[in-house]
C-alpha cells in the first residue's frame, strides 16, 4: 500500500489553531441540526431533548451508569435484551459527570457526546490534514457533520465518543506515537464492539513497521527512517486490545460462559455476523412492491457508493492504517445481522471513506463548495429531525 509516513509535511502552527475553522463549521452544522430538531419536535408535541438523551440506547447507558450492570428485558418471543451488550466507557463517564456536577446520567451523557463530537471533528481534521493537507481536512470534518444521520453525533450515544478515540488513535499511529495509539485503541475497545477495528489498524501498522525496519536494517546503504524505539511500538500494540478483550472476558466470567458469553449476549439482541446474508435478504424483500423497491434501490446505491469510496481510497494509496480501520468498520456494519435501521449510524465511524469526497470538494472553487456544503447541511438537519421523530430507534 503506502508508507506510514505522511504525504503532507505538518505545518508549524498549533494543531488546534489549524483546526479552528473546521471546528467552527462543524459547530454551525450541528447547531443547525439541533435547531431544526427542536422546531420539528415542538410541532409534533415532543421534546427534542428527550429524543436526544432519554430514548432507546440512551436509556440503557443511563441504567448502566446508575445501578450498574444486571438489567435485562425478556421479550415474548424468548429473546433476552441484556445491558451487558453495552460497553462501559460511556456509562463510566456519565457516572463521573453525575458525581462531579448536579447532572442526571442522561444530562452527563449529552455533555459527553457534545464534547466528544468536537474531539472527533478535531481528530478527523488531524488525520485528513496529515495525509492530504488542511483544505481537505476542513471538508472532511464538514462532510462528517452533514451525514444524513449526523444528529446521532449530538445524542447520548457512544458513536461520537468512539469516533473521537478512533480518529486520535489513527493520528497517533500516523505520527509515530505508538503508546498513545495503544491507549486510545484500548479506550475505543471499551466504548463499542467495533473497537476491534482500531486494534486491527494499530496492529497492522505496527507489524508493517517492524517488517520494514528489519528489511531496511539489512539493506546496505539504507537510511533508518523509523526512529521510534522498538519497545514503544511493542507496548502500543500490547495495550491496544486490552479494552475490548478485558470487557469481553469480564462478560464471559459474569455469564459463566467464558469467551462465548458476550456472543450469547449479542445473540439475545439478534446481533451476529453472517457475512451480510441477513442484510441482503432485507434488501431483496424491498422489491416485493413498487414503493419499497425504491428504498431497495436506494440501499443498493448506498452500499455501492461506500464500496466505491473505499476502493477509491485504496487506489489513492491511503495509509494502510486507515484502509484497515475503514475496512473492518464497513465489514462489521454491513455484514452483521443486527437491526437494519441502525446500520447508517454504525457506519458513522468510517470517516476515512469521506476523504475522496473531501478532496473533490477541496478542488472546487470556494463559493461552489460552500454552496454544496450548505445544501447538504440543510438536508441533513431536516432528515435528522424527521428520522429522530420516527417510531423506531436510530
Amino acid at each position: 500500500m503506502t508508507d506510514l509516513a505522511t504525504r503532507v509535511d505538518a505545518p508549524r502552527a498549533p494543531l488546534l489553531r489549524r483546526a479552528a475553522p473546521a471546528l467552527l463549521g462543524y459547530a454551525a452544522v450541528r447547531a443547525l441540526g439541533l435547531l431544526v430538531l427542536a422546531v420539528w419536535s415542538a410541532a409534533r408535541g415532543k421534546s427534542a431533548y428527550t429524543l436526544l438523551t432519554a430514548r432507546w440506547d440512551s436509556l440503557w447507558y443511563a441504567r448502566v451508569a446508575g445501578p450498574g450492570y444486571g438489567y435485562e428485558v425478556r421479550l415474548p418471543n424468548g429473546d433476552v435484551h441484556s445491558d451487558l451488550a453495552f460497553f462501559p466507557l460511556l456509562p463510566w463517564l456519565e457516572r463521573l459527570g453525575h458525581a462531579l456536577a448536579p447532572l442526571s446520567y442522561a444530562d452527563a451523557g449529552f455533555l459527553v457526546s457534545l464534547s466528544a463530537s468536537l474531539a472527533a471533528a478535531a481528530g478527523i481534521f488531524a488525520v485528513a490534514e496529515r495525509v492530504y493537507g488542511p483544505r481537505v481536512g476542513r471538508y472532511a470534518v464538514l462532510l462528517w457533520a452533514v451525514l444524513p444521520v449526523g444528529i446521532v453525533q449530538s445524542m447520548a450515544y457512544s458513536e461520537s465518543l468512539f469516533t473521537a478515540l478512533a480518529a486520535w488513535s489513527l493520528y497517533a499511529v500516523l505520527t509515530g506515537r505508538w503508546v498513545g495509539a495503544g491507549v486510545l485503541a484500548a479506550l475505543a475497545g471499551l466504548t463499542r464492539p467495533v473497537g476491534v477495528a482500531v486494534v486491527a489498524a494499530v496492529w497492522t501498522a505496527g507489524m508493517v513497521s517492524f517488517v520494514r525496519e528489519r528489511g531496511t536494517r539489512h539493506t546496505p546503504g539504507a537510511h533508518h527512517r523509523e526512529r521510534t524505539p522498538v519497545w514503544r511500538r511493542a507496548l502500543g500494540m500490547l495495550l491496544a486490545p486490552l479494552g475490548a478483550a478485558g470487557y469481553v472476558l469480564w462478560v464471559g466470567h459474569r455469564t459463566g460462559r467464558g469467551p462465548l458469553g458476550y456472543l450469547d449476549v449479542q445473540a439475545g439482541w439478534r446481533n451476529g455476523f453472517d457475512g451480510g446474508y441477513a442484510f441482503a435478504r432485507f434488501v431483496a424483500d424491498k422489491f416485493t412492491s413498487f414503493p419499497s423497491a425504491l428504498a431497495g434501490l436506494g440501499l443498493i446505491a448506498g452500499v455501492a457508493l461506500l464500496i466505491w469510496l473505499y476502493v477509491t481510497g485504496v487506489r489513492a494509496r491511503q495509509p494502510l492504517t486507515l484502509l484497515v480501520y475503514t475496512g473492518v468498520v464497513l465489514a462489521l456494519a454491513l455484514c452483521a445481522s443486527s437491526y437494519f435501521g441502525s446500520k447508517p449510524r454504525l457506519l458513522m465511524p468510517a470517516f476515512p471513506v469521506l476523504l475522496p469526497l473531501a478532496g473533490a470538494l477541496a478542488r472546487l472553487r470556494a463559493p461552489r463548495s460552500a454552496l454544496v456544503t450548505a445544501g447538504l447541511a440543510v438536508a441533513a438537519a431536516v432528515y435528522g429531525a424527521f428520522w429522530l421523530n420516527g417510531s423506531g430507534p436510530p
